[in-house]
């Protein structure tokens, strides 16, 4: 591929080519249908676990990756809850009418709500026979007052049990629409969010019959902000940031390479340039705070996986059950000031003391009566080695790491794959793996075909033929077919990139391939008028 004079016909047989060969699916090994437990991340950059290149204890997660396969190429939709809505549903956000956030903009892609068109794999999964249970965030819906409507929480969305919060943030000593089942309860004791989701989803499992296989779905809100986390997890972090957030991009960065996740041909990207280098940084104590208690609250939802995980080896269904982690997007570079408003910021803590809102240096991050983030210089370090952050469709909003285990299934593990995947595949393995079929029809309404693909024969170990994957928020445009994407960050040009060669998205080559551009945007546009995507300024 060189020169301008690639043909539109050329440009599309060099990018099937890119593809690859791939051999017939094989089929499952001749073992029940699994248990399935679905762990989710809130904010987590890709680089922020161990077993992707971070210095953050997550020895379970390691463990998980070490038995099992980890995704170097795995994207979700760069925001909470578009991404939570396609991975529920397996359809693209704006198909399940959460293009963007909680509003209702009257556009079928952006009610804020769950579209009675689409299915939750909970639905789909219970009326196959599996138990159903839910532990940690929601946020699918515009409607989280106790009075409702309820039609689109998790118990009318097929969950037998749940135990969370409706809204996409709260404080983690005392969250607000804190749920069991329908009804709201109130935090009490010594409450800690990520604490109580382990404690809760553990429960389930073990209250659950053993003889029909469950789904489990863990949706922690950690690590996203406020920082919070307990004083003895912070205090084991203490001055592990005191060399800075440069020192820390080049060290995971090593690291990533080390491992196999990124390809050393790839630049690590510039730092953020609203960030100056660490030494000239002000409140340098307080910045590393910030860091400490965000990576203590990436360990605590570590310790609560282990808890969860020890609770299925307990049950004996630790070779039979297939768990899936990820992340729902990118870091977070939010800045929250004190002008921040919301359902999710109490104005006071449990004991009556003033929240105090807002990043501020001169507050210590962490305590109950704080609201606080970890900031661009930070998220910067925990997208390792990409650009941009959560919002956007540059890599660094939407990579995620994908840890997958299942020991009946995958037997040499440790693996890497680069094969690329999409959070919409995650209904479709579901469905896979557990010998059902997505419905055309459900109780009597017309359902909306799932857009994604199983992930089985990766975990086989063989090649899987995946098509274009696509994104859209706040305008911020994106399509990927096979190592080539085009991406546009809103409002600007559109940009192209060759993934193979350059994954840290560093040189752009649009006006090198006009043809090639064309043809993509093509793709883009056809995607987006059948999946209710409108240009972004009709909805703001």
């Amino acid at each position: 591929m060189t020169g301008r004079s690639v043909s539109r016909g050329t440009w599309y047989v060099l990018l099937i080519g890119t593809v690859g060969l791939f051999g017939s699916p094989g089929d499952l090994p001749a073992v029940p249908r699994p248990n399935i437990v679905l762990i989710m991340a809130d904010d987590l950059g890709f680089s922020d676990i161990g077993c992707y290149g971070s210095e953050i204890l997550t020895p379970n997660l390691d463990r998980l990756a070490k038995g099992g396969l980890r995704f170097t190429q795995f994207y979700n939709t760069a925001r909470c809850c578009p991404t939570r809505a396609s991975l529920l549903t397996g359809l693209y956000p704006h198909q399940a009418g959460v293009g963007h956030m909680m509003t209702d903009h009257r556009l079928p892609g952006y009610r804020g709500n769950l579209s009675k068109r689409c299915l939750t794999i909970a639905q789909v999964l219970g009326a196959a026979g599996y138990q159903t249970m839910m532990a940690g965030k929601w946020h699918v819906t515009r409607h989280t007052g106790p009075e409702g409507p309820k039609h689109n929480w998790p118990h009318n969305r097929g969950f037998e049990k749940f135990y969370g919060t409706i809204h996409g943030a709260a404080s983690y000593f005392d969250p607000v629409t804190l749920t069991r089942g329908s009804h709201f309860v109130r935090a009490t004791g010594d409450y800690y969010y990520t604490d109580e989701i382990s404690k809760q989803a553990a429960r389930f499992i073990e209250e659950a019959r053993r003889d029909k296989p469950f789904f489990l779905y863990v949706a922690y809100t950690a690590p996203h902000w406020p920082l919070h986390a307990r004083p003895e997890v912070i205090a084991s972090y203490r001055g592990k940031y005191a060399a800075g957030w440069d020192a820390l991009r080049e060290a995971r960065h090593k690291r990533m390479i080390a491992m196999g996740i990124v390809k050393r041909r790839w630049p690590l990207t510039p730092r953020d340039p609203r960030v100056g280098p660490w030494e000239s940084a002000p409140y340098r104590a307080w910045q590393q705070q910030r860091m400490e208690v965000y990576a203590a609250q990436i360990d605590s939802m570590d310790q609560g996986i282990g808890r969860i995980l020890e609770k299925i080896r307990q049950v004996g269904a630790e070779r039979n059950t297939l768990v899936m982690f990820l992340a729902d997007n990118g870091a977070c570079a939010e800045e929250i000031t004190p002008s921040w408003k919301g359902l999710h910021i109490p104005e006071k803590t449990r004991e009556g003391r003033a929240v105090q809102v807002g990043n501020n240096p001169n507050s210590t991050p962490g305590t109950e009566d704080t609201y606080q983030s970890y900031g661009i210089a930070w998220a910067n370090a925990s997208n390792t080695p990409f650009r941009l952050y959560k919002h956007w469709v540059h890599e660094g909003g939407i990579a995620t790491p994908l840890v997958v285990s299942w020991p009946a299934v995958i037997r040499d593990g440790g693996k890497i794959t680069r094969q690329v995947g999409h959070v919409v595949d995650i209904m479709a393995t579901c469905c896979d793996v557990a010998g059902t079929n997505y419905p055309k029809v459900f109780k009597g309404l017309p359902i909306d075909p799932t857009e994604g693909m199983s992930l089985v024969p990766i975990f086989l170990g063989q090649e899987r033929k995946r098509g274009p994957v696509y994104w859209e928020h706040e305008g911020n445009r994106a399509v990927r077919e096979g190592k080539w994407k085009l991406v546009s960050k809103y409002p600007g040009d559109w940009e192209l990139y060759d993934l193979e060669a350059d994954r840290t998205e560093m040189n752009n080559l649009a006006a090198q391939y006009p043809n090639g551009v064309r043809y993509m945007i093509d793709l883009y546009e056809s995607w987006a008028k059948r999946a209710h995507v409108e240009p972004w300024g009709r909805k703001k």
